[in-house]
């Protein structure tokens, strides 16, 4: 049986005044006297969002929306508090997988802060597509930077170099009229160590969120993070250029960090606390060091250096954005009044940025360094 004609079954015999309502004891019964084409953990979910309904009734839109694999804010708070026939055992406990199955139950256990949450991810999660966003601008950065650094021959510091500056991918306040270079700047970086420590994070971060959450939920993250980042530096460090990806590599490592947090008791990955402890230390200091070069330049430079701000825009955004679409698993953002007030405020942000790079420069009579 498809899932139109389950469906049309559902509505025929247990809804036929089509009042929107179907009662759950009936309900049940016919969830396990039909062979379904569903996988376990849907099952399951039927049966539990059956028993979590207080009158006894199971709205026909939610059962659509999970057959068609969709889940609304409605139906995740139903299986919360009602008395849910989910099973117990966690998926530690399968036994018999292969290592890719392995590495989705690892990923599970790694993003995911509930059991019902694991069980969807792991039994509805398919190989293709690829998490491919992610592992193309990571492999996009290490080419430009290679290029670079052999037409340069210089491979620390980059910055330094009086031709560096000259790419039409770093953003210069000088060249702030070239909208592109607000984003291309993300492919430029200061030297290896910083471009190490963005495709680390990108890597082993930013793979497993996109394996979780989608293609375009963290792509929108991961640019909104970088966009604002240079918009941030041209409002805050007029006179300063930007290069590398931070603001969206932060972005994503805040929104991971801050959803762990507030659901710490549910997180099962191993050795959270020292983890959280370590990479609350490496941004740090990543943060520190750009801080030390903007301020404090090691070497003779011909202009400014490379702003820091772009590292907390990066994060601010992902603790406000990130966090309402990593606490959104497989619900729909446009349902939420929380997405609508983050958009709303991050467009804001966006509309004020432009109109301060249009006028006020000119009106503040920044002293910019004259474009490469």
């Amino acid at each position: 049986m498809d899932r139109s004609s389950l469906l049309q079954l559902i509505q025929e015999q247990l809804d036929p005044e089509h009042t929107g309502f179907i009662g759950a004891d009936t309900f049940t019964g016919l969830v396990h006297s039909h062979e379904l084409p569903l996988d376990p953990a849907k099952l399951d979910m039927l049966v539990a969002l059956a028993q979590s309904n207080e009158r006894g009734q199971v709205c026909y839109q939610e059962l659509v929306d999970l057959i068609s694999s969709k889940r609304s804010s409605s139906f995740k708070r139903a299986i919360a508090n009602g008395q849910r026939a989910l099973p117990r055992d966690g998926l530690l406990d399968e036994p018999g997988l292969g290592v890719y199955k392995r590495f989705v139950r690892y990923v599970a256990y790694e993003i995911l802060p509930r059991e019902v949450d694991r069980h969807w991810y792991f039994y509805r999660h398919r190989s293709c597509p690829p998490p491919v966003f992610m592992a193309s601008v990571t492999l996009a950065q290490i080419i430009v930077f290679l290029c670079y650094g052999a037409r340069l021959n210089k491979w620390v510091l980059q910055t330094y170099h009086p031709e560096y500056m000259k790419s039409p991918l770093v953003y210069h306040p000088g060249h702030r009229a070239r909208a592109w270079r607000f984003l291309t700047y993300m492919f430029m970086h200061v030297g290896l160590e910083q471009l190490g420590f963005n495709a680390l994070l990108q890597l082993m971060i930013g793979v497993p969120l996109e394996m979780v959450h989608g293609l375009l939920r963290i792509s929108l993250l991961y640019l909104a993070g970088v966009l604002a980042g240079s918009l941030t530096v041209s409002i805050t460090d007029m006179r300063a250029p930007v290069v590398g990806g931070s603001g969206g590599v932060y972005a994503l490592c805040s929104a991971h960090l801050a959803n762990v947090v507030m659901n710490w008791a549910g997180m099962r990955c191993p050795y959270k606390l020292l983890r959280m402890v370590l990479a609350l230390v490496c941004m740090s200091s990543e943060v520190g060091r750009a801080v030390w070069l903007r301020f404090s330049p090691p070497l003779p430079a011909s202009g400014p250096q490379p702003s820091f701000m772009a590292h907390l825009a990066g994060a601010v955004v992902g603790v406000s954005m990130g966090l309402t679409i990593l606490r959104s698993y497989e619900e729909r953002l446009q349902d939420q009044c929380g997405w609508w007030v983050v958009l709303l405020a991050y467009g804001t942000f966006l509309l004020f940025a432009i109109f301060w790079n249009i006028f006020a420069y000119d009106l503040l009579g920044a002293h910019i360094p004259p474009p490469p």
